[in-house]
């Protein structure tokens, strides 16, 4: 029987073959009973030539650190996960990930251990077959850093590891025995028939990018493979999927290359789950777009996402600010000049239009173009064409007009300050993104998303938000909506120099609001020297943007998605030069 036992661990090393997992099975003595192909590889020795040899013979010093964690301590049943470093029979140095299990016979005594060890640069093949069903093999895949889960012929999950659980959120307690599409959403279950062919016909299916929901009602990114699981007879009884997240990816993609997805969008709220459901068939076509909200809810980022989800894609997006530029500028920027239009244009120079010609033009603040440009901006919207300033000849060109703001525009026709014909060119498809305080379910994951992103970017290990922090988060009311969430996260990721975020990391601004509802008005006297200490902490913050972006107040000031002109004032009231 116990040779039976040592057969059957040794068949487990050919499977994880597969996962490049070095895997050797000891008897109860240290007699090497087996090891498999990765474990050659990774040790430099042969099978042939260990067999029957006692393991502190040939491991003790490099591979087990002189002793053996497991057989030392006999009445443990619980796996020993450690990181090690080894250098094989050629001076190759691995860094490892080393998981020791224990081995016991059918009358529970001790009868081995199994030692399984994985290279980290290495992870690349699949498990085309598992036995799931031993405990040994489980504790293995729970200490796995790829999440993984295995469901039954009908497609019931019946194993979470421990990756699964902090990819998905949910616990196995949560999930074991309900059937996996339910849970993990419609696009989930979609991708999952994959995994239902592959437990019917015996296939396997690999680096298949799919989405998945999690606890918190958000999709996420993955990347799933899937395969069969079969039983001693051979018989397929189920199948596994490994899963790996990919929203660091994404979200690091987004904001390096200027690529931005449906992954971007965050909410469960009705409000905003309605504009989500839209996007990506409005997207697909070259209908303009008129986006409505105020100021920090994401006109931006969803005109962007609105693009790079379009035919136009490839084509570039152009961003004009008609709030930013003064009136007699603007149509020069918009529309150009030719050579000679006024003092000092000594050649032609083509504006936004023809820059974004065969993409996408974003107008943003659409409400505060002046009524002299209005008409001209209709006449692109009609017929494509227009004058450049001080030229005879139109320019024609091809583009897709996304326009924002954050204004009442009925109410601007209303005091004849607003073009009702261009309104309603501009308003052929409307999405109106509603304040955050109206959306206040969505703070929790607005904060998760946003942590994780701007940790990414900055090359950081995501830093936890204290009990109390997060309580104060989540019971203001943002009347600069998400760009001002984002503005208190980044606050206190630079400020904060530990792993916890405290309520002192956050900006004097919201410290002050939370006092006020704390002690009320009356007792505003109290705050100064709370005051003084946050104003210093925003000092710092204001000084460390500074010094990353050399100086240069504009680039520091977007980083901090604020105006360049409120990063003077604050730089003038706390004496930065």
């Amino acid at each position: 029987m116990t040779n039976d036992i040592y057969i059957k661990y040794s068949q487990i090393g050919e499977i994880f073959d597969c996962l490049s997992l070095g895997v050797i099975v000891l008897d109860k003595d240290r007699r090497i009973a087996s090891i498999n192909r990765s474990a050659e590889l990774l040790t430099g020795h042969k099978a042939s030539e260990l067999i029957g040899k006692y393991c502190y013979d040939i491991f003790s010093d490099y591979l087990c650190g002189g002793k053996c964690k497991f057989l030392e301590n006999p009445d443990s049943d619980k796996a020993i996960v450690s990181d090690i470093e080894i250098t094989d029979q050629i001076n190759e140095k691995y860094s490892i990930t080393k998981i020791e299990a224990p081995i016991f016979g059918i009358d529970k005594q001790l009868c081995g251990c199994i030692v399984a060890f994985q290279d980290h640069s290495v992870f690349k093949e699949l498990i085309r077959r598992i036995r799931y069903d031993d405990l040994r093999l489980k504790l293995i895949l729970d200490n796995l850093d790829i999440g993984v889960l295995t469901v039954d012929r009908s497609n019931h999950v019946s194993f979470f590891n421990t990756m699964a659980e902090s990819i998905t959120g949910f616990s196995r307690s949560e999930v074991l025995g309900l059937c996996c599409g339910t849970v993990f959403g419609k696009d989930f279950c979609k991708d999952i028939s994959e995994l239902q062919k592959s437990v019917t016909e015996g296939q396997t299916c690999s680096d298949k990018e799919g989405k998945i929901l999690t606890r918190s009602g958000h999709t996420i990114p993955i990347r799933a493979n899937y395969m069969t699981l079969k039983n001693e007879e051979g018989y397929i009884v189920g199948g596994l999927a490994t899963l790996s997240d990919l929203s660091l990816k994404y979200q690091f993609d987004s904001v390096i290359n200027e690529r931005y997805t449906f992954y971007d969008m965050v909410g469960k709220d009705p409000s905003i789950q309605r504009i989500f459901e839209i996007v990506p068939i409005i997207a697909a076509t070259d209908v303009t777009i008129l986006i409505e909200g105020p100021t920090g809810t994401g006109k931006d980022l969803l005109a962007k996402i609105i693009h790079h989800a379009g035919p136009r894609a490839k084509k570039p997006m152009v961003k004009v600010n008609c709030a930013a530029l003064p009136d007699n500028l603007l149509e020069s920027e918009m529309f150009g000049y030719a050579k000679g239009a006024f003092t000092g244009a000594d050649r032609d120079k083509p504006g936004r239009f023809q820059e974004a010609d065969g993409g996408t033009i974003f107008l943003d603040e659409i409400g505060d173009i002046p009524l002299s440009l209005q008409a001209k901006l209709l006449r692109v919207l009609e017929d494509k064409e227009f004058y450049p300033l001080g030229s005879r000849k139109t320019t024609t060109v091809d583009v897709r007009i996304i326009s924002a703001t954050n204004r009442n525009l009925e109410k601007l026709i209303r005091e004849k300050r607003f073009r009702e014909d261009l309104f309603y060119r501009l308003n052929v498809m409307c999405l109106e993104l509603p304040p955050l305080k109206e959306r206040k379910s969505d703070v929790p994951l607005l904060i998760s998303h946003i942590n994780k992103r701007l940790c990414a970017t900055k090359g950081m290990k995501e830093k936890k938000i204290s009990e109390d922090a997060m309580g104060l988060l989540l019971n203001y009311d943002y009347p600069g909506n998400i760009r001002e969430l984002e503005n208190i996260l980044e606050h206190a990721l630079i400020i904060c120099q530990g792993p916890l975020i405290e309520q002192r990391h956050f900006p004097v601004s919201l410290l002050k609001t939370a006092a006020f509802r704390s002690v009320g008005e009356d007792k505003s006297s109290e705050l100064p020297n709370m005051n003084r200490e946050d104003e210093s902490g925003e000092r710092h913050a204001i000084v460390a943007v500074l010094k990353r972006h050399k100086g240069n107040k504009s680039r520091a000031a977007r980083s901090m998605g604020i105006d360049r002109s409120t990063l003077w004032r604050k730089m003038k009231k706390l004496g930065i030069n």
